[in-house]
Parts: structure tokens; sequence; C-alpha cells
């Protein structure tokens, strides 16, 4: 519920209620309310808090909840959690429909694998990774257009 998220994005950034209330206009006493689910705030004020948090009006107003049960905080604009995945005995995984879907990747789509042993594992779709990769090795070897140059060179 969006008491809940309300509550978990402002300890997570370390305000008071009275910061949030200032910065969006309302007072600590309605902030209050909100908090505790006795009132919710409207259209706007959603808008407002989404935007503060770099957050979306969906990730503000509806929870999300680990495999056991534990609040997760909204994900940051663009960033997405999108649930566990079971990975079988011959290592394969089936990515989240909601994740094909916004990334759209279909069936047959190529995926390279990248890994830091330190954070994990990622997912990037062939051509993307291939595109990034030219554009690194024309950055090395200085054969970037004009507008890309100048910003290599500050």
């Amino acid at each position: 519920m969006i008491k809940d998220n309300l509550v978990c994005l402002r300890k997570i950034n370390g305000y008071s209620q009275e910061e949030i209330a200032e910065k969006i206009g309302i007072s600590r006493q309605a902030y209050g309310k909100w908090e505790k689910g006795e009132t919710v705030p409207d259209v706007e004020k959603c808008g407002l808090l989404a935007s503060f948090y770099g957050i979306t009006i969906d990730d503000l107003v509806h929870t999300t909840r680990a495999d056991n049960g534990k609040m997760l905080p909204p994900p940051p604009k663009g960033k997405h959690i999108f649930g566990t995945a079971t990975v079988s005995n011959r290592g394969q995984i089936v990515i989240p429909q909601q994740a094909r879907m916004i990334f759209e990747i279909k069936g047959g789509d190529r995926l390279v694998v990248l890994g830091d042993e330190a954070e994990g594992i990622a997912l990037v779709k062939e051509k993307t990774f291939m595109d990034r990769m030219n554009m690194a090795m024309k950055f090395a070897s200085n054969e970037l257009p004009d507008d890309m140059e100048e910003e290599r060179n500050g």
C-alpha cells in the first residue's frame, strides 16, 4: 500500500515527515496521515512524491513483496524488480513475462550473459552489447564522430 511505500522511501532517504511535507507543499500533519493510512494523497501529490523520489507513480502506489513476504522498496525509475527465477538442473531460467515485455525479448533472441563475481549476472541483448562494444573500439582507436570526440576530450 502507498502508506508503506511512503514510510519506506522516507526512511531509506533519511528525511523527516516535515522535510517531505515542505518539499511537496503540505503540512506535516497531512503527510503523517498518509503514512498512517488515514488518508491518501491526491494524484497531483502522488506525482510530486514520485518525482521527488525518482520513481513512477505506479511504484509509489503499489507494494511489491519478496517471496518471503517482506516488502521491497520501490525501485528507481527505469529500474525493476521482477521477482525470482529458479534455475533448472540444466542451468535454464524462465525470464518473467513482465521483463520480456518491457525489454521486448522474444523466443529466438540472443542474450549476452555478463558476470561480476561480486555483483552477479546480467543479461543484455546481443545487438545492444555489440553496439556498445563497437563504440568502445572506435573510442579506443580514435575513430569517433566529431561530436563524440569533443565529449571524450571534455
